[in-house]
């Protein structure tokens, strides 16, 4: 790797930037796409560059189908953001870090957030919509909405959807749902805006307990990093 490339990767892993370098294993010209740019001496096709990004996203590294070019991701720990310091969070934030996830709850409600109740989690005592705002969520960042209050859920989906999360989900009925829905049309999101919401957060698989819905909310987050069809 030539030094211009290393540094830009080490900036990039210091501030927990995602990139990919790019390598022609039969010549073995190589570059660094982080961001839009390509640093290096390798000159990437534009659509394979957005395969790169796409790679980047979901976080996986192989070599491009009918090319000699090698994509190796780095990228930071992705991140759960849980907003609402309930039952399931408690089942939810162990799962999701033993799959990887930088967890964060957030939850204005001390009675709720507390340490006895949340040990090695760590929280936010924010209103969502400013604890949103601090973390910034990203492409490699997932947002679960799970208090049923909407003076709760309400702001700090608005922030998720003004942000590039890769996943969105909010606990409640398909009734609740519906009125969770109107109000954000209210609040001027377009029905493609809330098409990225999944609601009620989970997949189908019947659960009832708090771990067992935890499970499903976690299986759809890692399907939709994954691209899964389920």
């Amino acid at each position: 790797m030539k030094t211009g490339i290393f540094k830009a990767l080490r900036q990039s892993l210091a501030g927990k930037v995602p990139c990919a370098t790019v390598t022609d294993t039969e010549t073995g010209q190589q570059c660094l796409y982080v961001g839009s740019e390509c640093i290096g001496d390798l000159v990437v096709p534009d659509i394979a560059l957005a395969t790169v990004s796409q790679m980047i996203q979901t976080d996986s590294s192989g070599v491009l189908e009918n090319t000699s070019l090698f994509v190796r991701v780095y990228g930071p720990p992705f991140r759960m953001i849980i907003v609402g310091a309930v039952h399931i969070a408690q089942a939810l934030a162990p799962m999701a870090q033993s799959a990887g996830y930088e967890v964060t709850i957030i939850d204005p409600r001390e009675a709720f957030a507390s340490a006895e109740r949340l040990a090695d989690i760590a929280v936010l005592s924010d209103w969502p919509d400013e604890g949103m705002v601090k973390l910034k969520p990203d492409i490699r960042t997932a947002v679960v909405t799970l208090t049923h209050d909407p003076k709760l859920d309400d702001p700090a989906l608005e922030q998720a959807l003004k942000s590039d999360a890769f996943y969105i989900g909010s606990l409640g009925s398909r009734r609740t749902h519906g009125k969770r829905l109107e109000r954000l049309r209210e609040s001027g999101f377009t029905d493609a805006d809330l098409s990225r919401i999944h609601g009620p957060a989970g997949l189908d698989i019947k659960a009832k307990s708090p771990a067992e819905i935890a499970v499903s909310i976690l299986a759809q987050v890692v399907a939709t990093r994954r691209q899964a069809q389920v």
